[in-house]
């Protein structure tokens, strides 16, 4: 029912009710009668608790915007669930849509990661197209425009950490206009494109029928590989030497199989340079590939990462500070602009840029190890680009494709997947343990710690069907709780210390990539009910969190509380905003729309219910 009433009145009158923190949003911390009586010239409506009332909050702020003197009671009554789903696919993705040209620059330039006075961008030495584009609009915008030299070397970045100047994305020519293809971003404070977030965000693009902004990220992609030689960590000129978890081959596919006619030239493109991409980043002897065959993170650069928050390494400069007589802001800076040698600390940097390029930046799991590790997740990927190349080839390409000089076909690549397969099984399977744990090459010892990250062989169909009923039964139970799967076990987190930080990969935290790829896993090897279990607990604390506080959809979960609360470095984005939530967060929006997708009927009915996993399961 649509009914009239001043919109202004109203917002006005609701909020001095029942916002009585003040912080411009309605939660269960709010103390108001949570009881709101709304009043138009034919009909009075009461509406009482909090998830409503904060309904009504948001659906007045979309009425003031719109210019409109009328709201639909359908959308404050509207059910959780599909609320929730409603605003990600109509609302939140635009929210996080940018693109890198005339038209959206500006919000690109002016934040807070731009160090100099005059924005910058960077463009690759191989785009001429790219080069006169930007030059030609530059003044518009004071904006400095660089060509990047043809080698980019770490001592080039460290030269440039400062600037904090952004990298150019693809362009595409519309008509008579040049437009940058369009990009999703993490989270709100975000206007660069992340790696593997844009994987993730891609699986809730395709099911919310986005299928032109999930292949323009795949474009992006494809522009970063052939421009600067990797996926980045971001398109951030301080990210010139850093990856992320390589996806590619799945974003190919599924943006493929979604294609209402397939486009096998498209597709033959864009394996291409997925195949450069597993050849120069992940396969080139001494960098990411070790002498044991199985792959590494290993992320180059100089000292300090630039992007990191001030006090952030405190704790590890701290004795070599006191050792100097020196604050540990001044030996910060002089270790930062190379006027103090530190071999220790550079080995020390050299793990952490790694865990950053693994996207669980952080986690005790690979803290101060990282680029010494075969870890479990990163040579679960590669198997399953090997086994994507090989399926691909087969049925799209005759078995014959052409790359370079040389002709791949199916077989070429299943033995690829196949040693790897054997050496991962070698020695990366704890048969005692039962489980898959990361290797440490140089100390030819195993990491006995139990992660989510243990799961990606199910994903990537690795694991036996004895392994993954072993680790289903002995496994799993240690990482399940109220509101799904933690980053680890608390039992792998013994060793530390009570006065330590937490890492905000680790216990008790969740994570939407975990949640999605176990699911998977489970259901390729059987486990359906289990996956319909996992899910519902997932999708419930979301629900249940963005009913309490006001349409709240963060970043990640402390899963043991089922709380957007949590208590680890970083805070927790995607819960910062007034009235009503305008982006949620990339990955968690496709963690919702992908569980919703998959989920049984009568799941979705106890959902909008808000029936607490423990009385189901």
């Amino acid at each position: 029912m649509k009914i009239s009433l001043y919109i202004d009145q109203a917002f006005r009158e609701l909020l001095l009710q029942e916002d009585t923190d003040q912080d411009k949003r309605i939660t269960v911390d709010d103390k108001g009668p949570k009881k709101f009586v709304l009043k138009s010239s034919t009909v009075e409506i009461t509406i009482v608790g909090t998830y409503f009332l904060s309904n009504l909050l948001q659906e007045l702020v979309l009425a003031k915007e719109n210019n409109q003197d009328f709201i639909e009671t359908e959308s404050i009554f509207e059910l959780p669930a599909n609320r929730i789903s409603r605003m990600i696919r109509d609302y939140f993705w635009d929210g996080l849509t940018r693109t890198l040209d005339e038209k959206g620059l500006e919000k690109l330039l002016k934040d807070s990661k731009s160090k100099t006075k005059n924005p910058i961008i960077y463009i690759p030495y191989t785009d001429n197209f790219s080069l006169e584009y930007f030059q030609k609009i530059a003044p518009k915008f004071n904006l400095k425009v660089i060509r990047l030299p043809e080698i980019i070397s770490p001592e080039y970045v460290s030269s440039i950490n400062d600037e904090g100047g952004i990298l150019a994305l693809a362009l595409k020519t519309e008509g008579q206009n040049i437009e940058g293809y369009p990009f999703v971003v993490p989270g709100a404070r975000f206007n660069e494109m992340y790696g593997w977030d844009s994987y993730f965000e891609n699986i809730g693009l395709l099911i919310d029928n986005k299928l032109d902004l999930a292949q323009s990220m795949v474009e992006n992609f494809d522009y970063q590989i052939t421009h600067y030689g990797k996926i980045l960590n971001a398109n951030r000129s301080y990210y010139l030497t850093r990856t992320q978890p390589p996806f590619y081959s799945s974003m190919i596919r599924e943006v493929f199989e979604k294609m209402p006619v397939k486009n096998t030239k498209w597709l033959g493109e864009k394996l291409e340079t997925c195949i450069k991409e597993y050849e120069t980043v992940w396969m080139e002897n001494g960098k990411r590939l070790t002498e044991n065959g199985l792959n590494r993170y290993f992320a180059q650069g100089i000292g300090l990462p630039p992007e990191t928050e001030t006090g952030h390494y405190d704790d590890i400069l701290k004795p070599y500070a006191e050792a100097a007589n020196l604050t540990i802001f001044e030996y910060e800076k002089l270790y930062y602009q190379r006027k103090i040698e530190n071999k220790t600390l550079d080995v020390y940097f050299v793990h952490d840029r790694s865990v950053r390029e693994s996207g669980h930046d952080t986690s005790y799991r690979i803290e101060g190890n990282c680029a010494d590790l075969n870890v479990v997740e990163l040579n679960a990927m590669l198997y399953k680009y090997e086994t994507d190349f090989a399926e691909l080839i087969a049925s799209h390409f005759d078995d014959n494709f052409d790359y370079k000089t040389k002709m791949y076909n199916q077989k070429y690549w299943t033995e690829k997947a196949e040693s790897r397969k054997k050496l991962i099984n070698q020695l990366l399977w704890n048969d005692q343990e039962c489980c898959f744990f990361d290797y440490n090459f140089k100390t030819q010892k195993q990491n006995v710690f139990l992660s989510a990250t243990s799961f990606f062989p199910l994903w990537a169909k690795i694991a036996t069907q004895e392994q993954a009923d072993k680790m289903v039964e002995k496994c799993l139970p240690k990482l399940v709780y109220l509101g799904g799967i933690a980053g680890c076990s608390e039992e792998s987190l013994s060793y530390i210390g009570k006065d330590q930080m937490l890492r905000q990969w680790d216990f008790p935290n969740g994570w939407p990539p975990h949640q999605i790829i176990i699911w998977q896993g489970l259901i390729h090897y059987g486990y359906q009910t289990k996956a319909q279990e996992l899910i519902y607990r997932w999708l419930w604390m979301i629900t249940k969190n963005a009913c309490d506080y006001n349409g709240t959809v963060p970043e990640k979960y402390d899963v043991v509380s089922a709380s957007h609360k949590v208590f680890a470095e970083y805070g927790n984005q995607g819960t910062d905003f007034e009235f009503i939530s305008r982006e949620g967060f990339g990955w968690m929006n496709a963690s919702y729309q992908y569980g919703l997708h998959i989920l049984d009927d009568n799941l979705k009915n106890e959902l909008n219910k808000l029936t607490s996993p423990e009385d189901l399961f």
